[in-house]
């Protein structure tokens, strides 16, 4: 399943264009139906299929490196289904997403 749309990808900054603005704006967020795990897209590269963003597994948010191919490839074991894109997320600032 492609998580992403080719009109999302043009409005999400290209990998390392946002690394000087320290309260970056999160673009889309993924997420995991049945179990732990929240992905914001900051950054994006369409060739890599590698994302940075703010991610949300655990305890321990951080802003990191992920691979959307692997996320796309996830599928739970028991129910079969994959990471989901939340239709609904309008863009937020870090800090917006980290205070809620």
């Amino acid at each position: 399943m492609n998580l992403l749309t080719k009109e999302l990808i043009k409005e999400i900054p290209k990998l390392y264009e946002t690394e000087n603005i320290e309260d970056k704006i999160c673009h889309v967020k993924l997420f995991n139906p049945y179990g732990v795990g929240t992905w914001y897209i900051v950054e994006y590269d369409e060739e890599t299929k590698e994302a940075f963003g703010y991610v949300e597994i655990g305890s321990y948010p951080e802003l990191t490196y992920f691979s959307l191919d692997e996320l796309e490839a996830y599928r739970h074991s028991r129910f079969g289904l994959g990471i989901e894109r939340d239709l609904h997320f309008k863009p937020k600032s870090w800090s917006e997403i980290e205070g809620e």
